[in-house]
């Protein structure tokens, strides 16, 4: 009875959609069980690009039933747009199935969220304004709409009753000019409300049900560990858990029913937005490695902060999610650049550092300290074509090297090697697909 749950292992656009995707292959059941549509996954399939932003990526493999969790926060007319355009691309959706814990981010949470981040003024954290974190807020706040709200009418008028006057005072206390109308809002959601109704369900139950009846069951986290609220370079993260624990919360079910969990880890590193990069690139090579890996976010088109892999971050997420297996993404990126540098710790005061620290004042005076390792040169399509069909023998010398190096280091094996943007480009190095339960 396998789980598998997959989490980010770096700031988020390490390539989790491609491998969520490749996995749903072997699944039955895939759980997107947190964040919102600031989330984006992208995955290519031939020549057509599919972006991904609160559907999970398993939606894109036929008869997979695809679970939007209770720790989503959902926008329901974003999330109806994204069901839309996948019909008219001829994927299915009649398998989607949404939580009905999952709260609901309203019009008042975007505005509220774009109030407080102009409010901020020189702290900003580089919010998406799209409602994630007020949507949050509300959530521990017990303000919070839910879908089993949103599909009962008089719940829902009920509460906007009292909520939508509420945060029009917060409103007009932040100084935003914008007016909240309470019967355009009803009628709005509502409507929502009617076309989602059919999708809308206890998912923990069926979640847990698969997983005791035999069923591979895949979870499928948004952003990546250091984003995380508790654990990540707060205050520059999301507003929700992104580490591999917050699977089973997330989706309704025991913790004990959560078998292997693969970490994603770009071969170089990335973030968007604010915050310490130890490693970043702000010279001509990172705009190199920005541009050769398309490097701009699936869900904001903001371009990445590009920067040598940093197995501080790695190192960090594996003690707190319990990698089981690594999958590399962007290898490829790498080729035709030189030679190579990997951060295995930082020194800060004459000391050695190899965990996050909590002060980001400290975080920012960390030094990282660089091992060099031998590039190689660019796979080009027959060679691809090659490497693809002969495995992992067929990879160029000093790219074994290197995958070789991010093992020993982090003491995990990489199981996925990513080659390419296309969901066939990747090497499966697994000995043993979805290993059965622990006992």
């Amino acid at each position: 009875m396998p789980s598998l749950v997959v989490v980010g292992s770096q700031w988020g656009d390490e390539g989790k959609g491609k491998i969520v995707d490749f996995l749903a292959n072997e699944a039955n059941v895939v759980v997107r069980y947190q964040g919102g549509n600031n989330a984006g996954h992208s995955v290519k399939i031939g020549e057509r690009l599919f972006a991904l932003h609160l559907v999970p990526s398993g939606i894109l493999r036929p008869g997979k039933t695809a679970i939007i969790g209770n720790g989503v926060v959902v926008d329901p007319g974003a999330l109806l747009k994204e069901m839309n355009d996948l019909e008219s691309k001829g994927v299915s959706i009649k398998n989607l199935r949404i939580s009905d814990r999952a709260n609901v981010i309203m019009p008042y949470h975007r505005l509220l969220d774009g109030a407080e981040e102009r409010l901020r003024e020189g702290a900003k954290v580089g919010t998406t304004g799209r409602g994630i974190g007020p949507s949050y807020s509300d959530k521990v706040a017990r303000l919070g709409i839910r879908m089993v709200d949103l599909v009962d009418e008089n719940a829902l008028s009920e509460k906007l009753g009292f909520l939508v006057p509420l945060k029009q005072r917060m409103l007009d206390a932040y100084g935003d000019r914008a007016k909240l109308d309470l019967e355009a809002i009803r009628r709005e959601y509502v409507d929502y409300g009617i076309k989602l109704a059919k999708y809308v369900t206890d998912t923990g139950e069926i979640v847990g049900d698969s997983i005791r009846r035999g069923k591979k069951v895949l979870f499928e986290g948004a952003q990546g560990t250091m984003l995380d609220i508790d654990h990540g370079t707060y205050p520059f993260v999301t507003s929700s858990t992104t580490v591999a624990s917050n699977a089973a919360s997330g989706s309704g079910i025991s913790p004990l029913l959560l078998d292997e969990v693969y970490g994603v880890v770009k071969a170089y590193t990335t973030r968007v937005g604010e915050g310490p990069f130890p490693t970043e690139l702000t010279d001509d090579l990172g705009r190199t490695i920005a541009e050769k890996g398309g490097e701009f976010g699936t869900t904001t088109g903001r371009p990445r902060r590009c920067g040598w892999l940093d197995l501080v971050v790695t190192g960090y997420a594996n003690s707190l999610s319990g990698l089981s297996g690594i999958a590399l993404t962007k290898i490829d990126v790498l080729g035709g650049i030189g030679d190579l540098k990997v951060c295995t710790h930082y020194a800060v005061g004459g000391k050695r550092v190899l965990r996050i620290p909590a002060d980001l004042k400290k975080l920012e005076r960390c030094e990282p300290k660089y091992a060099t390792l031998k590039g190689w040169d660019e796979i080009d399509v027959p060679e691809m074509k090659r490497v693809l069909s002969r495995g992992f023998t067929a990879l160029p010398e000093n790219m074994k090297k290197y995958v070789r190096f991010v093992e020993n280091r982090m003491k995990v094996p990489v199981v996925l090697l990513g080659l390419g943007r296309r969901r066939n480009e990747i090497l499966d190095l697994r000995k043993s697909k979805w290993k059965t339960r622990r006992k």
